[in-house]
């Protein structure tokens, strides 16, 4: 369980700094870190981190396609671990 945490930890603080960092390279209009890329960080259990640097850095909140996927991924793992949790009431027959 412990590396389970560990792992968590480490993509949700990559996660942060990715965002963090396609912010700065924004700014100094230098090549930028892609969507699918930051997306994925997120699907992989970056969400908190991904979400925490869109607030912090104020980036990516405006542009609706970004932010559609981002909380599509976020229901989606929410919705992973509900069915994880309640898994033992659930029969599947």
């Amino acid at each position: 369980m412990l590396i389970l945490y560990c792992y968590f930890l480490v993509v949700t603080v990559v996660s942060f700094v990715l965002v963090g960092y396609d912010k700065y390279l924004a700014r100094n209009k230098k090549r930028r870190i892609a969507e699918n890329r930051l997306l994925l960080w997120a699907l992989f259990g970056g969400s908190i981190g991904t979400g925490f640097g869109m607030w912090v850095f104020k980036h990516k909140t405006s542009k609706r396609s970004f932010l559609w996927k981002f909380w599509s991924i976020v229901l989606f793992q929410l919705l992973v671990v509900l069915a994880l949790f309640y898994a033992d009431t659930i029969c599947i027959y």
